[in-house]
């Protein structure tokens, strides 16, 4: 195991912890008493001690990338809980700052295809690829600027990203691995095509040609828990995603799968050892994240009759996810253990959303 360790000064560490194990509790099993704390994220664990001003945070985890995820997580929500003054964040033991992140990664484009009018396939190289065949399907494209030599991002000595500015700074967008091969050097990365100025991975995805190089961090992202019956939705952007989970089940799953895309031409052929029920819904032409396709036919699923033995994932827009979340939680009082909902974008909004459970 890897360990690091720092102490950090803050107005009041007391409530700075509680407020941390909180968070924390969706992402792990977290025990708090008397101004200690334990968070068990399943890759590493956590302690934290409060007294006074003084936070203290000792973490572990089983490899460099899981401790500087622990540490990039423990700093960001530090910041974000006790944002004034800004607290000072030096991490000691494990790990090394003031260089490329251990969990990026340089690619390069070996080839791209349209799958149809609104998908590309980007087939991307790059060396040692085995940790991203584990530790969840996301992964962070990162588009340096065009016509210069990239500057990639480095830790800062917080644990947190630090991004290069100005004419060097840089794009990204989270996206799903369709497929990885570590041995053969490669993943593939299915894009959907939006339309805007604010679209750099559409840009990057409709342009791309062999040579053409990008960043590529992760892997991160929840995964499917165990169940009698999975039940998968989302609409084009959380595609990708869906036909790698149905790709990936035994023959011995049952999976009731809803999928929103534009039409019928953005329809996949999706190949799956499961019993499955796979089911396309279409806008035809109304805007994505306008429809309220996917709420209602949760619903129409039924899931109460399918007992205990179930499990929902859902990628969507942020309005279908707050609806599809509330359903699920309050309505249906689905454990949430049982569930993995996220909102893959917002309508309106340019950038990542990072909502989810």
């Amino acid at each position: 195991m890897l360990h690091a360790r720092t102490e950090i000064i803050v107005a009041d560490a007391v409530r700075l912890l509680a407020d941390l194990c909180e968070h924390f509790s969706e992402h792990g099993d977290v025990s708090y008493a008397d101004g200690t704390g334990a968070v068990d994220f399943g890759f590493g664990q956590a302690r934290l001690g409060a007294e006074g001003r003084r936070l203290v945070v000792e973490a572990k985890a089983s490899d460099e990338i899981y401790l500087a995820y622990m540490k990039m997580g423990v700093a960001e929500h530090v910041h974000e809980f006790a944002p004034v003054p800004a607290p000072e964040i030096h991490w000691t033991g494990d790990g090394v700052t003031g260089t490329i992140p251990p969990f990026f990664r340089a690619m390069r484009v070996v080839s791209a295809q349209t799958l149809t009018p609104h998908m590309r396939r980007i087939r991307l190289a790059g060396r040692d690829l085995g940790r991203f065949a584990e530790g969840g399907h996301h992964v962070r494209l990162i588009f340096p600027p065009a016509g210069r030599e990239p500057v990639w991002p480095t830790l800062g000595s917080d644990g947190r990203i630090v991004w290069p500015e100005g004419e060097d700074r840089l794009e990204h967008r989270v996206y799903t691995i369709r497929r990885i091969d570590p041995a053969a050097g490669f993943v593939d990365i299915d894009i959907v095509l939006h339309s805007g100025e604010e679209t750099p991975g559409s840009r990057f995805a409709t342009g791309a040609r062999p040579g053409d190089i990008v960043g590529m961090s992760g892997p991160g992202g929840g995964e499917i828990g165990p169940a009698s019956t999975l039940i998968l939705l989302g609409d084009d952007t959380a595609l990708p995603a869906i036909a790698r989970m149905l790709e990936e089940l035994p023959a011995t799953a049952t999976v009731k799968a809803v999928i929103e895309v534009d039409g019928p031409a953005d329809e996949l052929t999706l190949a799956t050892k499961a019993a499955a029920d796979i089911v396309y819904l279409h806008r035809g032409g109304r805007p994505a994240g306008s429809c309220d396709l996917l709420p209602p036919a949760l619903r129409a699923l039924d899931l109460p009759a399918f007992g205990n033995d179930v499990f929902v994932w859902c990628g969507c827009e942020f309005t279908d996810f707050r609806a599809i979340r509330a359903y699920l939680r309050k309505e249906i009082g689905l454990a949430r253990h049982r569930h993995l909902v996220a909102a893959y974008w917002r309508r309106d909004r340019a950038g990542d959303v990072g909502g989810g459970d």
